[in-house]
């Protein structure tokens, strides 16, 4: 399971260096992705094989499968990290998240998402006041 916050910055070369914690669980190869709210996910090669099982079952019919499916597979990319723990990540998904200098590597239960500094502390600010509320809500759901 990833949890924590870390921040970190992403040198001239587009190369972020993970946290070892989340290194050791995220083994030789894992997969990153185009992620919501504007971050990059980043699964093990397990639990990418279990949302890509849940994907493959969401009705090619509808609009909006085929949307959410296209832009999850066509940004995903296959990565590992070098002997020095950093990670290459590609100009596309850099583009996505806006990842240019200050990072934040948050760790979310079964994947890490991966936000632009100043993206992330917006976020906390607006979400901040409002998590007790979600939270209630969530009571609704049996959480």
């Amino acid at each position: 399971m990833f949890m924590g916050e870390y921040f970190h910055t992403i040198d001239n070369k587009g190369r972020l260096i993970f946290p070892a914690k989340f290194r050791e669980e995220l083994g030789e190869m894992f997969i990153a992705t185009k992620g919501l709210d504007n971050c990059l996910f980043v699964y093990t090669r397990n639990e990418w094989a279990i949302l890509e099982e849940k994907l493959k079952k969401l009705p090619l019919a509808k609009p909006e499968a085929r949307a959410f499916v296209r832009f999850f597979f066509s940004g995903a990319a296959e990565l590992e990290c070098d002997k020095q723990g950093r990670v290459l990540l590609p100009p596309n998904l850099r583009e996505h998240a806006r990842l240019d200098k200050d990072v934040a590597v948050i760790g979310v239960s079964t994947r890490i998402e991966v936000w632009n500094k100043n993206a992330w502390d917006e976020y906390n600010l607006k979400v901040s006041p409002t998590v007790a509320e979600i939270a209630e809500n969530l009571a609704d759901l049996g959480i």
